[in-house]
């Protein structure tokens, strides 16, 4: 083409941008390509070039969005939104990057006329069908071309293509706009942000934290890497994060470009630097299981013949039948049976149905109070859109690859990334993968085997399993769940738990031997699993199991009666609750009140806060269904291992000191407010009770309450509203006596206490046999709470853990407690527990076990002067 005829093309303005040949050589249609993919437009309208020259480059400034592995296509979005694909040859991808070297990266800003691929003429052209490259608009849903080049361009200078957004200028700003985070920046505004942090939260950057740090950067324009120990990876991809392998303890560099890279780099170091409590599910598995048949009991003597070690998940006893649980595999077929642009829309289809999927089973484990559970789907949700799989995916799909063979190939090449890394908790994330692979391969219509009907007591065995696998089961029948794989931290781990399923995990492979059909007796709290047991073993566990289960329903029929000591001392055993099931629950058990309800579910997993109507809604209802119990309703405690994302508090160093509980008032006066308003409404009056969390002082306290009085005055209540306050730190223990001048009651938040008492976070693994409520040190300071109570007339409850520990009963007794409360399953056992003490007795000996120098010391004399069944 001569200058004369490339200048036809118009000058770039405002409302159009021009793309220049990315390619040397003659125009060609795109109706002539030799692909009928490409020739019917499947991948977007274009043009194409017989190149003469093995060079690619940019045909305008943009951002390399994507860069096949292969080498032989690119596709970059430029500042405007539109997107260009480049693709060199028909069929390249086949010959597996022989004779393409890429001079750019993924992730890379570009001007136009950057080189992007060199290739090598002959090496291609000799084993491809053909040289014609594609330059296509991948969104011609948004962008069209209003001019096309003919006959011959130079690359680099000769425009090819000139395009604009659908609907004209009047919509260009808006596509600009719309580019987010991943649209390119022109040079003049391009920014280069680094920072290096060491990753000190527990787990290093395992898949929350890499949530999060995607999530920070939405709506920067802005791309960001993190770096480390040779590799990369594009903070938008969460499985890239993980794979990079960077765990607790590790340095990082975090590197930005573009206009806002230096906000985007800060946003994702403060992400990465930020604890958050209580994300027991995301801890490094500490503890790793012994070599099979050759672990050793406590004291040292080894296993018993046909008996292999594990590690325990979730507590429990069981006997059952040994049931192969692995899913046969899924296997579809390779070659599409349709066009890739086919192929693409059904992988989209199957994507969007599993979100959705995922996006109920969130929101249905929140109202259920499931928290972890939801915490889990969610992460699968992150998963489910990362770029790494997708892109991947249709890379395949380009090959005439099926979807459903794309995706799974997409996955476990990850699966293998993750199997290399050292950090135990990172590579138990490839069961996540594994469990959205097996998701959207069933959305593709790819269905297991007929479902197996199990035996009345089945003791399920497989090498690892998903969670969505334990959302599936029939609860009726399985009595077990043995891993040869996984780990304590494992998701699926969690579950169990919350299904009260015992579980092992770590088995070992032996696992694999036992045959199906043996019978096995499974000893989850002991870490052992026996095979081909003898009928004695079989007797003597189902008799264990029995007497539990007859202790437990024994406790359950006295269960509504009210809990007295033997010499006469009454105690008030509550329930805490999160939901109205939790509620129906507790009145089941024989709760005689609600002496926490936990408000948390009521603010996280949506998009803004409740108002004083949903407030009442919600605690009307579960006050309707206790049936004229009272209940104690503690205000936002959120911070620390409870974070709500549309409160956007600032970044802390340590959470659990910071805007917690009654704190975020001071910052978030209208979110308690709007609470008071609801809590107050409730009908009849006396039957709530307002408890205020991480409390200090009487200050705080004195500040609240006269908020109250004002909120119930100008909503025309004038009965009085009882008033406690949450004893969890030092402080408020030690000043028990000027809070409960103020307060109607107190209680006692044992967990936090602890944790603030002893100095040792009551999430971190390492500390938990040491983070022990028993300790005097805390003994000590729950006697203070109760004599300050004393002082005023005033009663206290313990809502901790330790309220429901057997073991501490009868000293929480004997300091004068007078309510415990406990999780509704447990109520049984507390109230049957207070039937067996003396009050005197309780008080004599607690006062004599506070002079101990250690929680162990105490717990050993308190079996020893109250001894259990």
């Amino acid at each position: 083409m001569e200058r004369a005829e490339e200048s036809r093309l118009m000058n770039q303005s405002p409302d159009k941008l021009v793309l220049l040949a990315p390619l040397t050589g003659p125009v060609v249609a795109l109706a002539d390509v030799p692909d009928p993919v490409f020739a019917e437009g499947m991948f977007g309208d274009g043009l194409a070039i017989d190149p003469l020259e093995g060079r690619l480059v940019a045909p305008c400034d943009g951002l390399v969005t994507h860069l096949a592995r292969t080498g032989h296509a690119v596709t970059l979005q430029t500042p405007e939104g539109a997107e260009i694909l480049l693709h060199i040859g028909i069929d390249t991808v086949e010959l597996g990057g022989a004779g393409f070297t890429a001079k750019v990266t993924q992730g890379a800003h570009v001007r136009a006329g950057d080189l992007l691929i060199e290739f090598d003429q002959d090496t291609v052209g000799t084993k491809a069908p053909s040289l014609v490259s594609v330059i296509a608009i991948a969104n011609s849903d948004v962008f069209e071309i209003v001019e096309r080049a003919s006959g011959r361009v130079t690359a680099g200078v000769t425009p090819l293509l000139a395009v604009r957004v659908k609907g004209g200028a009047a919509q260009t700003q808006t596509q600009a706009a719309a580019g987010g985070a991943q649209a390119a920046q022109p040079a003049d505004v391009e920014v280069q942000a680094s920072r290096i942090v060491t990753l000190m939260q527990s787990g290093g950057l395992h898949a929350r934290p890499a949530a999060r740090a995607r999530e920070s950067v939405r709506g920067l324009q802005a791309h960001v890497e993190v770096h480390h120990d040779g590799r990369h990876a594009n903070v938008q991809s969460v499985v890239g994060l993980l794979g990079l392998g960077a765990g607790e303890g590790a340095t990082v560099e975090i590197v930005g470009t573009g206009r806002d890279a230096a906000r985007a780099v800060e946003a994702v170091a403060r992400e990465l630097l930020r604890e958050v409590h209580g994300e027991l599910e995301e801890t490094p598995a500490r503890v790793k299981s012994p070599a099979p048949g050759q672990a050793a009991r406590p004291s040292g003597m080894p296993l018993d013949p046909n008996t292999l070690a594990g590690v325990c998940a979730a507590p429990g006893i069981a006997v059952g039948t040994l049931v192969r649980w692995d899913d046969a595999e899924l296997v579809p077929p390779e070659r599409a049976s349709g066009t890739p642009a086919a192929e693409s829309r059904l992988l989209d289809r199957a994507l969007a149905t599993v979100d959705q999927e995922l996006n109920t089973t969130v929101r249905d484990a929140s109202q259920r109070g499931a928290v972890g559970e939801a915490g889990i789907f969610a992460v699968h949700r992150v998963l489910l859109e990362d770029p790494t799989l997708v892109d991947a995916a249709r890379d395949l799909i380009s090959l005439g690859k099926s979807a459903g063979f794309a995706w799974r190939e997409a996955i476990r090449a990850q699966i293998a990334v993750l199997a290399h890394v050292e950090d135990m908790l990172l590579a138990e994330r490839a069961a996540d993968l594994r469990d959205i692979e097996k998701r959207v391969l069933r959305a593709l219509g790819y269905a297991n085997p007929a479902a197996r009907t199990l035996p009345s007591e089945a003791v399920l065995a497989a090498n690892e399993f998903t969670p969505s696998d334990l959302s599936s089961l029939d609860r009726a029948r399985v009595t077990a769940l043995a891993m040869a794989g996984g780990g304590a931290t494992s998701h699926a781990a969690i579950i169990a738990r919350q299904l009260g399923i015992p579980a092992l995990v770590a088995v070992g492979d032996a696992l694999h031997a036992i045959p199906d059909g043996t019978q096995v007796v499974v000893d989850a709290s002991a870490g052992r699993l026996e095979y081909a047991p003898t009928e004695l073993d079989v007797e003597r566990a189902r008799l264990e199991r029995q007497r539990l289960a007859g202790v437990r329903e024994t406790n359950r029929r006295t269960s509504r009666q009210a809990a007295a000591t033997r010499d006469g001392r009454a105690i008030e055993v509550a329930a805490n609750i999160a939901t109205i099931d939790d509620a129906r629950t507790a009145l089941d058990n024989g709760a005689d009140a609600v002496g926490l309800l936990r408000t948390e579910l009521l603010f996280i997993h949506r998009e803004s806060a409740p108002n004083a109507e949903e407030h009442r809604q919600s605690y009307q209802a579960i006050v309707d269904a206790l049936e004229g119990r009272t209940a104690i309703i503690r205000t936002l405690d959120v911070g620390a291992d409870k974070e709500v994302p549309y409160l956007t508090l600032p970044p802390e160093t340590n959470p659990a000191l910071g805007l917690r509980g009654i704190r975020l008032a001071q910052v978030r006066p209208d979110l308690l407010d709007e609470q008071l308003r609801g809590l107050i409404a409730v009908q009849p009056h006396g039957c709530v009770r307002i408890l205020l969390p991480m409390v200090t002082d009487a200050g705080e306290l004195v500040r609240v309450r006269k908020r109250i009085d004002d909120l119930a005055r100008g909503l025309g209540r004038t009965d009085a509203i009882e008033v406690g306050v949450m004893i969890e730190v030092p402080s408020a223990a030690l000043l028990a006596d000027q809070l409960a001048r103020h307060a109607d009651f107190l209680s006692i938040g044992t967990n936090d206490l602890t944790q603030y008492t002893l100095a040792m976070d009551r999430c971190q693994a390492d500390l938990a046999a040491q983070a022990d409520g028993l300790h005097p040190a805390v003994l000590r300071l729950i006697e203070l709470t109760t004599q300050g109570a004393a002082k005023h007339g005033k009663w206290v409850g313990v809502c901790g853990a330790l309220a429901g520990d057997p073991v501490a009963v009868p000293l929480l007794v004997g300091l004068g407690v007078t309510e415990l409360s406990v999780d509704p399953v447990a109520v049984p056992g507390i109230k049957a527990r207070v039937r067996t003490l003396d009050y005197q007795l309780c008080r004599q000996r607690a006062s004599d076990l506070l002079a101990l120098d250690s929680a162990q010391a105490v717990r050993a004399a308190s079996r020893e002067i109250w001894p259990m069944d």
